[in-house]
C-alpha cells in the first residue's frame, strides 16, 4: 500500500500563498508549472519529500481560508485548461491536459464532499503526519534542522486546526464509524506522555537532532519546544479525541450512510478503479475471482505435507488447513529482528531478478524498515513510503512488527514484492526518473494502475528464476512446474492468500458501502475464504470502512494489466518481448487505465511491424 495520497484526499486543503496565477492565454506547460507550485504550497511536506525544500519550515494550513482559496484555485486552472486548443497539442501535451483536467476534477469533487471533514482515522491523522516528518526527508545541513524546528513549533496550530476540522464534521454528520476509532485516542495520548517529558530528546519528532551534541543550541531549543509545545498539544488532540470525537462518531458503518454517501462512494469507487464500473459490478467480479482462487488453493492444499490434505470433504479439508496454518509455531517468527531480517533477505533476492524483468531499472535505492510501534496496532501489515534522489531520502518497505503470530512466513515473499520491489518502490522511482516529462507527472497517483502494478508484481514470483529467457515462457502461470521464488507450497499459498485478499475486498468493500454489510459479516466472509489471520482481517476490514473505495483498484488494476499482457503475447507470439512489456507499463508514469490500454496497444502495433 502507497499511503502517499491518502492524508492528501482527506486532510483537507492549505493556504495558497503568494499572488495569484495568471490564466492569461496559458500553455499546458505553464498550467503545469502553476500547478506544481500551488500542490507544494499546500503540502509543504510532500513538497519537502519530492526534493522541493523551499517550505522546510511550514506544515500545511488546514483553515476555512485555506481550504476556499484551493477549490477556487482549481476551479480557475480548469476554466483556463479546457479553453486550450488541444487538437493543436502533441500526444505527449494532450495526455498532460487529460491527467491535469483528472486532477482538478477530482479537487473540487472532494470538496463538494467536503472529504476534510475526515480529518482522522485509523490510517491518517494530524499525529502521524508530524510523527512521520524525521523519516521524510534527509537532514543534511544546520539549516534544514532550524527550518525543521520551525515545524515543531507550528505542530499545536496543525493539531489544532485538525480538531476544527473534525468539529465541522460532528456538526455535519462526517464522520468515520465509532467502531474504527478506539485506538487511535491512545496513540494520540502516547505521543505526549511522561516519558517523553522526562526524555524530550527520546520523542520521534526530535530524532533529527540526534545527530547534534545534546549541548548544542539547537538541540536545546528542540527539546524545550517538544517539552513546552509539542507534548501539550498531542495531550489535547488525544483527549479530545477520546472524551469528545469518537464518542460522536456515527454507529453506521458504510459509506452510504453518510450525507450525500451514495454519490460520494460511486466518485470514490470511478476515482480508485478509473473505471465507469458500478458497485454491483465490481461485487459480481470479485465473487467471481474469489471462486476461481479458491480452487487454486485447493490444488496448493493437495501439494502441501499437512496431515489432512486428503480429506474427502473439500470445505472441511481448507477449514482444516487455514487452523493449521493459523496455529503452527514454525510459520511465525519470535523476535521482530528476526522478520525484519527475513524481508531484507527476500528483498535481496528478489533484486538479483530485477534484471529478468525490466529493461531499465531506476537509480534510487530503498531499504526495510520497522514501523513505528506507537502507530502499528492500528495499522496495516506494511506499507511503502516513497523516496526522493532530489531529497535525498531513499525509498522504504516499512514492516508491522506487531503481534509476530499475526505475520506468517509464508505471506513474506508477495508483501515485499508488492511494496518493494517490481513493485511500488520500482514504478515509484520509475516515474521520478521519466524523460522529458513535467517534474508535476511524479506528483500523480492513481490507485488502479499503482496498486494494480504492485498485486501483478506479486505474480511475477512465479517467474523470476526459472529461466534466463526475458521472452514469452512456455509454461503455463499457475502450474506446479512454474513456482519461480515459490519454492513450495506454502509459499504458493501465501501467494494465492494475497490474491485471495484483494479479489475478497472487491466483494467486502462493495458490501459495506454499497449493501449494507456489517463489519462482523465482512470479517466473517474474509476469514472463511483465506489464510489470512484474523487480526490482519480485522485491521483491513477496519481499512475499508476507513478508506471507501480504495481497496478495490487493486484487482480491478491487475485483472486489467494481466489481460493487457495477455492481449500482447497472443498479437506478438515470439516477438513478445517480457522486459519491454514491463518498461511500456511503467514507462509513461502514473497514469489510469484507459491511458495504459491506449499505450500498450500502440506498443504492439510498433512492434509487430
Amino acid at each position: 500500500m502507497n499511503t502517499r495520497r491518502f492524508a492528501a484526499l482527506f486532510a483537507g486543503a492549505s493556504l495558497l500563498l503568494g499572488a495569484a496565477p495568471s490564466f492569461a492565454a496559458p500553455t499546458i506547460e505553464q498550467l503545469l508549472t502553476e500547478d506544481l507550485e500551488a500542490l507544494s504550497r499546500r503540502d509543504p511536506i510532500d513538497a519537502s519529500r519530492r526534493g522541493d525544500r523551499r517550505f522546510d519550515h511550514l506544515l500545511p494550513d488546514e483553515s476555512p481560508q485555506a481550504r476556499a482559496a484551493w477549490a477556487a484555485d482549481a476551479r480557475a486552472r480548469l476554466e483556463a485548461l479546457r479553453s486550450l486548443d488541444r487538437s493543436a497539442m502533441t500526444d505527449a501535451a494532450r495526455l498532460d491536459a487529460a491527467l491535469l483536467e483528472h486532477e482538478l476534477t477530482q479537487r473540487l469533487e472532494a470538496d463538494r464532499f467536503q472529504t476534510w471533514q475526515f480529518a482522522v482515522g485509523p490510517l491518517h491523522g494530524a499525529h502521524m503526519t508530524l510523527t512521520q516528518l524525521p523519516e521524510s526527508v534527509a537532514f543534511t545541513s544546520r539549516a534544514q534542522l532550524e527550518a525543521y524546528l520551525q515545524r515543531l513549533e507550528a505542530a499545536p496550530a496543525y493539531l489544532s486546526q485538525s480538531i476544527d476540522a473534525l468539529r465541522a464534521g460532528m456538526a455535519s454528520g462526517r464522520t468515520p464509524p465509532r467502531a474504527i476509532m478506539s485506538r487511535i485516542p491512545q496513540q494520540a495520548m502516547a505521543l505526549g506522555g511522561e516519558d517523553y517529558a522526562r526524555d524530550p530528546a527520546s520523542h520521534p519528532m526530535f530524532a533529527p537532532f540526534r545527530s547534534l551534541s545534546t549541548d548544542d543550541a539547537l538541540s536545546i531549543r528542540a527539546r524545550d519546544v517538544v517539552k513546552r509545545d509539542v507534548l501539550p498539544a498531542f495531550t489535547a488532540f488525544g483527549k479530545f479525541l477520546r472524551d469528545e470525537y469518537v464518542p460522536a462518531c456515527r454507529q453506521t458503518i458504510g459509506a452510504s450512510e453518510l450525507p450525500d454517501g451514495a454519490a460520494m462512494y460511486e466518485w470514490m469507487l470511478r476515482g480508485h478503479t478509473t473505471t465507469d464500473l458500478t458497485a454491483e459490478e465490481v461485487h459480481q467480479i470479485g465473487l467471481s475471482e474469489v471462486a476461481r482462487i479458491r480452487a487454486e488453493m485447493s490444488e496448493v492444499i493437495a501439494r502441501s505435507d499437512w496431515v489432512g490434505r486428503n480429506n474427502a470433504d473439500p470445505e472441511a479439508r481448507f477449514r482444516g488447513f487455514l487452523d493449521y496454518l493459523r496455529k503452527d509455531d514454525r510459520f511465525y517468527f519470535d523476535r521482530p529482528h528476526e522478520l525484519l531480517e527475513a524481508y531484507r533477505n527476500i528483498a535481496k533476492i528478489v533484486d538479483q531478478h530485477m534484471p529478468e524483468l525490466f529493461g531499465h531499472l531506476p537509480r534510487l535505492p530503498y531499504g526495510v524498515r520497522e514501523m513505528n510501534p506507537l502507530i502499528a496496532p492500528s495499522q496495516t501489515t506494511a506499507y511503502y513510503q516513497s523516496g526522493s534522489l532530489k531529497s535525498g531520502a531513499a525509498g522504504f518497505f516499512v514492516a508491522n512488527t506487531y503481534a509476530l503470530d499475526q505475520r506468517p512466513k509464508y505471506e513474506m515473499i508477495p508483501l515485499t514484492m508488492h511494496e518493494a520491489v517490481p513493485g511500488h518502490h520500482h514504478q515509484v522511482a520509475i516515474a521520478q526518473e521519466l524523460d522529458g516529462a513535467h517534474e508535476w507527472r511524479s506528483t500523480q497517483w492513481f490507485t488502479a494502475f499503482g496498486e494494480g502494478w504492485a498485486l501483478y508484481s506479486e505474480r511475477l514470483g512465479l517467474e523470476v528464476g526459472e529461466s534466463p529467457n526475458p521472452k514469452i515462457e512456455k509454461v503455463a502461470p499457475g502450474s506446479p512446474e512454474y513456482r519461480g521464488l515459490y519454492q513450495d507450497p506454502y509459499d504458493d499459498f501465501g501467494r494465492l492468500t494475497y490474491e485471495m485478499w484483494r479479489a475478497m475486498r472487491l466483494v467486502v468493500d462493495t458490501g459495506l458501502h454499497a449493501k449494507g454489510w456489517t463489519r462482523q459479516q465482512a470479517i466473517d466472509y474474509m476469514l472463511a475464504n483465506s489464510g489470512l489471520t484474523k487480526e490482519n482481517v480485522e485491521r483491513e476490514v477496519d481499512r475499508y470502512i476507513a478508506w471507501p473505495g480504495q481497496a478495490t483498484a487493486y484487482k480491478i488494476g491487475e485483472i486489467r494489466i494481466r489481460e493487457l499482457r495477455a492481449y500482447a503475447e497472443r498479437e506478438l507470439g515470439e516477438k513478445f518481448d517480457r522486459r519491454a512489456f514491463h518498461d511500456v507499463v511503467l514507462g509513461h508514469g502514473h497514469i489510469p487505465l484507459t491511458v495504459l490500454e491506449e499505450n500498450v496497444r500502440g506498443w504492439v502495433e510498433r512492434t509487430r511491424r
